[in-house]
């Protein structure tokens, strides 16, 4: 029996053969329904990380935490939904639980990695080019190599889950307003 180390430990292998596209990621993902949870239980300590390691290294955080955490848990809400409403349309649902579990896990690896890096004095425009070319090519492996969609599929798949990132980030700017000095500290930047 595996414990929730050895899940993860396997599964940053898998996220770094994600990374270089390599065919034999998939066999370092549990796909069962213990691996399912597991990998929600990292996705959860991601976000939690995320929200509260502003505060605990003694930073203003640009955001209330619970504005973090309801914005990640909308983002990731709304990218499983149109995840899964794409791949119904491919007739490809075999590949959401899959697609699930290694797409929580990269965002864990990521997550934890982008932290460490800012926390280290990286940071600025370049570093998110960086980040952002980094998360596209994880997403497109998924997409092949883990749900081994086809190229067209891949894009579709890849814009749903734009449209369902924009259409989060659109949903809490419009019902959690920043606040005033949150705003006024950004724009004095």
């Amino acid at each position: 029996m595996t414990t929730i180390i050895d899940e993860m430990v396997a599964a940053a292998r898998g996220c770094a053969f994600l990374l270089v596209g390599n065919r034999v990621a998939s066999q370092y993902f549990d796909f069962s329904q213990r691996g399912l949870v597991g990998s929600f239980i990292a996705i959860l300590v991601a976000t939690a990380f995320s929200a509260y390691l502003p505060m605990l290294i003694g930073l203003t955080p640009g955001g209330s935490v619970m504005r973090i955490i309801i914005t990640s848990a909308l983002a990731f809400a709304l990218q499983v939904a149109f995840a899964a409403l794409a791949l119904r349309q491919m007739k490809r649902l075999d590949g959401f639980v899959p697609y699930l579990v290694a797409e929580n896990w990269a965002t864990f690896f990521l997550s934890v990695i982008t932290a460490i890096l800012a926390l280290l004095g990286f940071g600025g425009d370049i570093f998110l080019i960086v980040v952002g070319i980094t998360m596209l090519i994880v997403q497109i492996n998924i997409a092949r190599l883990i749900v081994t969609l086809a190229p067209l599929q891949i894009a579709i798949f890849l814009i749903a889950q734009l449209v369902a990132g924009s259409i989060g980030l659109l949903i809490v700017g419009l019902s959690l307003p920043v606040p005033p000095e949150t705003a006024a500290a950004v724009l004095a930047q």
